[in-house]
């Protein structure tokens, strides 16, 4: 298998070249990234658990999906593409949001992204897709809050940023 690029990007999101995922990650090279939040319309989140054999955060819990564009996606179109292929269902999406984090990893990676995250809204269960995912889950905002406060470390660090730091928006976004 072909190991895909990352787009490399500028703090202003403008595309500066191409990469390959994995040196992208061990150099700490800013890129385009995305996080897809699916809720339902009991305002729960379905949560996915990274499966085991993922090169970083294996067996963690995050959002419903993630990942990078490919060159000439749009983020829609990215996050539409990678949540079929990771849980099995399309849904509309609406960008919320981006912002740019720096996190390491025990591994020696380095996430450095430019995430953009978006929102969607699905009443039905997933069909996961077992290379991407482990499991999953539905909960609601508040229980995710208070759990991460108990257990962070069985949660990926950029869905604890983005908690922690613009939970709100998805408060607001209530169906």
């Amino acid at each position: 298998m072909i190991e895909e690029n990352v787009i490399l990007v500028n703090k202003e999101d403008q595309q500066i070249g191409l990469m390959p995922k994995l040196e992208a990650h061990e150099k700490a090279v800013l890129h385009r990234a995305f996080s897809v939040f699916v809720l339902n319309s009991k305002n729960e989140i379905m949560l996915q658990q990274r499966a085991q054999h993922k090169y970083h955060s294996p067996l963690l819990w995050t959002n419903t999906c993630c990942s990078h564009q490919r060159e000439g996606e749009t983020n829609i179109q990215a996050g539409t593409r990678r949540l079929f292929e990771e849980m099995g269902f399309k849904t509309d999406l609406k960008e919320l949001f981006h912002f740019i984090y720096k996190a390491p990893f025990d591994n020696g990676l380095t996430e450095h992204e430019l995430d953009h995250v978006m929102i969607g809204y699905y009443d039905k269960n997933p069909e996961i897709n077992p290379e991407e995912v482990a499991d999953w889950k539905w909960m609601n905002i508040e229980e995710v809050k208070s759990d991460m406060l108990l257990n962070p470390e069985i949660y990926t660090v950029w869905f604890k940023i983005i908690f922690d730091e613009f939970y709100h928006f998805l408060e607001d976004h209530k169906l």
